[in-house]
């Protein structure tokens, strides 16, 4: 048979969608490597200024210190309220409305909105710059991309490089050493501490494969030809830098959410993976990352580029083995059961317990003693807002998503599946009017106290 008769014969028999889904990016086929990259840092300053001007409208982006709490290993954690009201609202009149009222009305606050990507018509993943400064001195691999930066500032971002807390070695405390766990120093810092399969698949954890922004084609989004990305790039030190991305699961482009990298602390634990997804295992989460979400889902993008097809038995479960000696870090105030103890805890902090585990409604969801129940929930928050679109973002119903554990939550801001919250106390705020709770300024206060001890 010709190659000509096959391909008529493939057609005949194939859905037009699939082929479609296949066809190479117009950039890579109309526009040469040289010219992308000019007319996309020409571009650049504009989405910038559009981003920032986003988050100064929504945001108070302020570096204001809560006194007295730190994160693991010494980091400032944020305090107040960062989502501005709209003009000549409070938060207790807010309260008093109906989700109706709100909607009708256009005050529900643009903070409480989806937070777009970067620049959300590109997508793709972007690192903050202080991990992109290590890896390339670690490295020498540039996670820089020419066409856009991240968005938020630090302070307002967990701490870097994160502690790491070992299930099987909790004698050690933190293991991390200071230092960020890349392929120069991870045999060095944990060559005495695991055993030899739990090392190699911390191995594949800080190995860089190809990405759809990084790998070495000519519609990359890096100078240089880049050899990819590594699982540790995004959750650093098994926990969370911030870095972002927009899922691979949801079309059309506008509709798909800015992720929040959770942290891998505590994935022993769990028992769904992605925020929306709800992956049954760890193991399934990592294969479907190297195989799909590296690449948008796209199969054709992940063929050319250069996917990284793992060996579930020799690879996949190593990777998983060693994510799952993950350790949340120790919580001092805590009892076995998760609660707090009455002769290690403040007033404001037992009084905040208790509206946890009444009032707010918290532990319906969050359960102790990790504070998940492991299930999937619709918060239906679009019973709020009319659907708008926000810098290529359309807000509309976000669906089902997964109950995330708060235990060590102080060190993992910002917060939300799309990191749209960027305190402890704009989660309170949000979840007062979602929940319409009805909560008053000293219960709030108490909960946020509460959930930092978690």
């Amino acid at each position: 048979m010709s190659v000509s008769v096959l391909i008529r014969s493939l057609f005949a028999v194939l859905p037009v969608a699939l082929f479609v889904s296949f066809m190479p990016a117009a950039s890579a086929a109309d526009e040469d490597f040289a010219a992308l990259v000019k007319r996309l840092q020409a571009e650049k300053p504009k989405f910038s200024t559009r981003q920032q001007g986003l988050l100064a409208q929504r945001y108070d982006l302020a570096d204001r210190r809560a006194a007295g709490t730190t994160m693991s290993r010494g980091k400032p954690v944020q305090e107040g309220v960062r989502v501005k009201l709209p003009a000549g609202m409070t938060w207790d009149r807010l309260a008093a409305l109906s989700p109706e009222q709100i909607k009708e009305r256009q005050l529900w606050p643009a903070g409480f909105l989806p937070l777009p990507h970067p620049h959300h018509e590109a997508g793709g993943m972007i690192f903050p710059k202080f991990l992109i400064d290590e890896t390339k001195k670690q490295t020498d691999r540039d996670l820089t991309r020419f066409d856009l930066d991240f968005d938020l500032p630090d302070h307002l971002l967990p701490e870097f490089p994160a502690a790491i807390f070992l299930t099987t070695r909790p004698d050690l405390g933190d293991v991390s050493q200071g230092k960020l766990v890349t392929l120069t120093n991870f045999h060095e810092l944990f060559k005495d501490i695991l055993n030899p399969k739990q090392l190699e698949g911390l191995r594949l954890l800080v190995t860089p494969f190809p990405q759809q922004q990084f790998n070495a084609t000519d519609d990359r989004r890096s100078v240089k030809a880049s050899q990819g990305v590594a699982c540790l790039d995004c959750h650093a030190n098994g926990h969370t830098n911030a870095s972002t991305h927009t899922v691979g699961d949801i079309r059309p482009n506008e509709h798909r959410h800015r992720i929040d990298t959770p942290s891998l602390r505590g994935v022993n634990i769990q028992r769904l993976f992605g925020s929306q997804r709800a992956l049954k295992t760890v193991e399934d989460f990592t294969e479907f990352e190297q195989r799909a979400a590296y690449f948008d889902g796209i199969p054709a993008d992940a063929a050319r580029k250069g996917t990284n097809v793992l060996e579930r038995g020799s690879q996949v479960h190593f990777m998983a083995e060693f994510q799952e000696l993950l350790d949340f870090p120790p919580a001092p105030k805590l009892n076995v059961f998760g609660k707090l103890n009455p002769a290690k805890a403040s007033e404001s902090e037992m009084r905040g317990q208790e509206v946890f585990f009444g009032k707010g409604q918290c532990a319906s969801c969050h359960t102790p003693p990790y504070y998940t129940d492991n299930q999937m929930h619709n918060l239906k928050v679009e019973r709020f807002f009319k659907e708008v679109t926000i810098n290529g973002r359309k807000a509309s119903a976000d669906g089902p998503i997964k109950t995330f554990p708060l235990r060590g939550i102080k060190d993992s801001p910002p917060y939300l599946h799309d990191d749209r919250l960027l305190t402890l106390e704009d989660t309170v705020e949000f979840f007062n009017l979602v929940l319409e709770l009805k909560l008053s300024e000293q219960e709030k206060k108490d909960l946020v106290a509460f959930m930092r001890v978690l």
